[in-house]
């Protein structure tokens, strides 16, 4: 099995908008197929709004939410503690760390100096 995935919330939105770049598309066509991985703060993040639209729900629903269990919640403290970046950041990253997923993501700066940490931009692929 290749690379494994999580998809941060702006690439969720942006795929679902038809905003992603060629390239970007394919990866995120491919992954789709092969295993959609979320972080429970994604999932937060996607379905929080007052009208969210049925094929967003469908896309949440048949993803693989990983939950905030208590080796998320240790490796979260760590992340927030070393990097001072916002906790929900923080337990997006530490759920693609545990996890061993690569994390695919427009706000790939917000996440570059955490180490052990793979973030690809879709818009610069």
């Amino acid at each position: 099995m290749g690379k494994r995935y999580l998809l941060d919330t702006n690439t969720v939105l942006d795929y679902m908008g038809n905003k992603l770049p060629g390239k970007a598309k394919k990866l995120i066509a491919h992954v789709i197929d092969e295993e959609i991985n979320l972080s429970v703060i994604n999932k937060i993040e996607l379905l929080g709004f007052s009208k969210v639209e049925q094929d967003l729900i469908d896309f949440v629903a048949c993803s693989n939410i990983h939950p905030m269990d208590d080796t998320i919640v240790d490796k979260t403290i760590e992340v927030r503690s070393l990097y001072k970046i916002k906790l929900p950041d923080a337990v997006i990253a530490a759920t693609a760390l545990q996890n061993g997923l690569v994390l695919v993501s427009h706000n790939a700066k917000d996440f570059k100096y955490i180490q052990g940490l793979e973030v690809i931009d879709p818009y610069d692929m």
